[in-house]
């Protein structure tokens, strides 16, 4: 099998998931960031990495995945300052869904993601601090040995 990671970060906490599912993954595979990332054609799997930036994939990653159709079998990672679990990650990895024209999506990682603090100080002085602010204190050291175990295990499953 021949799989291609490709990754947006901002803060590294999405290039480590990316280079996790590198090393763990056997076979043909590449590693891209995603202003470098080629076309999928000749993968059999592409795994898309991406934080978050208002709810929503980072606009690089949007782009990205704007790109892809029903022939592409995706497997999806992201950070955030969320909670794990929580509805804004969930709607996030929903819009980075619709994105994608129709691929099919074989898999699905996120997790918390510690905040820039200078991020994080600039979205507090916001009038309306985003939903995630309350979370952010628990996203320190994130992505942690946890969940880089966590994600491991779901691509060794695939």
């Amino acid at each position: 099998m021949k799989s291609l990671i490709v990754y947006s970060s901002q803060s590294k906490n999405t290039k480590k998931l990316a280079d996790a599912i590198y090393n763990s993954l056997e076979g043909e595979k590449d590693i891209f960031p995603v202003d470098e990332a080629p076309s999928t054609e000749g993968y059999d799997l592409t795994f898309v990495g991406f934080w978050l930036m208002a709810g929503k994939p980072d606009p690089k990653s949007s782009e990205y995945l704007a790109k892809l159709g029903k022939e592409d079998r995706l497997f999806l990672f992201a950070t955030h300052g969320a909670k794990a679990g929580s509805t804004h990650a969930g709607n996030a990895v929903n819009h980075a869904t619709d994105l994608t024209n129709g691929s099919e999506i074989a898999g699905v990682f996120t997790c918390q993601g510690e905040v820039n603090p200078k991020v994080l100080e600039k979205v507090k002085q916001k009038p309306e601090p985003p939903v995630w602010i309350g979370d952010a204190d628990q996203a320190v050291g994130h992505p942690n040995e946890d969940d880089l175990s966590a994600l491991k295990k779901m691509i060794t499953e695939l």
